[in-house]
């Protein structure tokens, strides 16, 4: 039996789904996702509820997935790396055929998929959410070799651990240093969550530390609440150094532990470096990517705006003004669920309205946020004028912490969607 997703993930997408899906049509149309992550998982899921008649397979290397929502947590330690990890299992029960391996080719002519093991695999329609890949090189000496010594932490799982080993084994007195690229990037909000719970860990663990977050941006997301946060929790030990303060950062020297700015070399005891990052490198094969390296869409329904019956969700996408987020991944897996139905069906595509909230934790208890509300209905994903919005300032503690508490809700909703 396939469960039906969370009654109130359907609200806002009710428009689209309104209408039978059951079209006439000569047989079952095969639907291959290639990505099992938020975006790919509840799509695949979604894509069975609103048709069981469609054949849907999911191609996912790993066998567990490592969320990167709440991550941070764990950097800052305060959460259990077990409580990220997830499996495949309800996908497979809802009748969704999981294979193991790497997509290692796409023919958009001939409309198949090739795997890793050589397997070939034939679609109607190919739904991508392969996620981001690191541009290795693009800060001078960062590549993959460097990530073992100066942790990204940007792919959950491994590095995730490994940088909290390394903040860890980090004496009392000894410096952090975290250093922001340009955007756009995964999760806008994220490197500046990072260092408001590695500064509690700091704060409470070793206090005589120092956190310094090098940003090539002279502004960020929710600037002012993370700034009023720090100034209330954090004042002696994080300092901020925007792109016109020499916060860029151009080379390192993974063996020398050094940092390159344009005008000055530091040596931190723990270096977290996030690079710039593009879609990942199955998207460029395909032709999905543009000179940016991310994939255009059709901002209705998600098509590729470069291959046809090729839909991109999720971090890959460029779905401006929606941020790369495991929120718009899952949001948009639904709508490309549907519009993919209602093709199935013969039916045209709809325009909907779609939304977005980032929670980021300013410390274990407490959280702050910003709510974004888009329409496409002239052709293009635009803000809705007065919808959304961030965290008031000045908020109590009761009312940071209330956050929390819906910051784990969403969470453990959105996990539910994708992985049942």
């Amino acid at each position: 039996m396939i469960k039906p997703p969370r009654r109130h993930t359907l609200a806002g997408l009710a428009a689209l789904s309104a209408v039978p899906l059951m079209g006439t049509r000569q047989s079952a149309p095969r639907v291959v996702v290639i990505g099992g992550g938020f975006g790919g998982a509840t799509a695949a899921r979604y894509l069975r509820y609103l048709d069981s008649a469609i054949r849907v397979t999911l191609i996912e290397p790993k066998q567990y997935y490592w969320a990167c929502p709440l991550s941070n947590l764990v950097i800052g330690g305060v959460r259990d790396m077990s409580q990220q990890r997830f499996d495949y299992s309800a996908m497979r029960e809802a009748g969704v055929r999981v294979i193991q391996d790497f997509a290692s080719d796409i023919d958009p002519i001939n409309k198949t998929v090739t795997v890793q093991n050589g397997q070939s695999l034939d679609y109607d329609y190919l739904i991508m959410s392969p996620g981001i890949d690191m541009r290795w090189g693009a800060v001078e000496g960062y590549d993959e070799a460097a990530s073992a010594l100066m942790p990204h932490g940007w792919k959950a799982g491994a590095q995730t651990e490994l940088l909290a080993k390394r903040l860890a084994g980090m004496k009392d007195g000894g410096a952090v240093m975290i250093s922001v690229p340009d955007s756009p990037y995964r999760c806008p909000p994220g490197p500046y969550e990072r260092a408001s719970v590695i500064a509690h860990y700091l704060k409470t663990q070793k206090p005589k530390s120092k956190l310094i977050i090098l940003d090539a941006k002279d502004s960020f997301s929710k600037q002012g609440l993370f700034k009023e946060a720090w100034h209330k929790h954090y004042s002696d030990i994080i300092e901020w150094r925007g792109r016109s303060d020499d916060g860029r950062v151009i080379g390192v020297s993974a063996k020398l532990g050094e940092i390159r700015t344009d005008f000055e070399t530091h040596s931190p005891d723990v270096a977290n470096i996030i690079p710039p990052q593009k879609a990942a490198e199955i998207a460029a094969r395909a032709g999905l990517t543009d000179a940016s390296g991310w994939c255009p869409i059709n901002a209705v329904t998600f098509e590729s705006g470069l291959q046809k019956n090729i839909y991109v969700i999720g971090d890959a996408a460029i779905a401006n003004p929606m941020p790369k987020s495991a929120f718009s991944a899952g949001h948009q897996g639904k709508v490309v669920a549907i519009q993919i139905a209602r093709a199935a069906a013969g039916l045209p595509p709809q325009t909907s309205v779609l939304t977005n909230t980032c929670y980021s934790y300013v410390t274990p208890n407490g959280a702050v946020s910003i709510t974004g509300v888009y329409d496409n209905k002239s052709g293009v994903l635009s803000a809705v004028p007065g919808a959304g919005g961030t965290s008031p300032l000045g908020a109590s503690d009761d009312e940071r912490g209330y956050e929390a508490a819906q910051a784990l809700t969403w969470f453990n909703n959105a996990v539910t969607e994708a992985f049942g």
